[in-house]
């Protein structure tokens, strides 16, 4: 590879990192956020089940992934899948 084709290749190397890790960063931490920010920022999650989120965090710990959130009475695994881009486990 010569000096020509790697300077595009590291350039676009590097861009891809950065759009990975702003991605990441715009997600919603479950173990974090309060019941507003989940309430407003999840589809398919309003006030009621945005609370039970928080209280099961509270009574068993956080979660281990974001997988877990579907032990939270009311979430299910199509609320989990609508909303798998926007969460994150910290």
């Amino acid at each position: 590879m010569t000096l020509r084709n790697t300077i595009p290749f590291l350039f676009a190397l590097i861009l891809a990192l950065v759009s990975g890790l702003a991605l990441a960063a715009d997600r919603i931490d479950i173990n974090t956020a309060d019941a507003g920010l989940l309430a407003e920022e999840l589809v398919g999650v309003g006030e009621s089940r945005a609370q039970a989120i928080v209280e099961h965090r509270e009574a068993n710990g956080p979660f281990g992934s974001v997988d877990d959130l579907t032990q939270v009475s009311g979430i299910g695994e199509t609320t989990l899948e609508e909303n798998r881009e926007r969460i994150r486990v910290e």
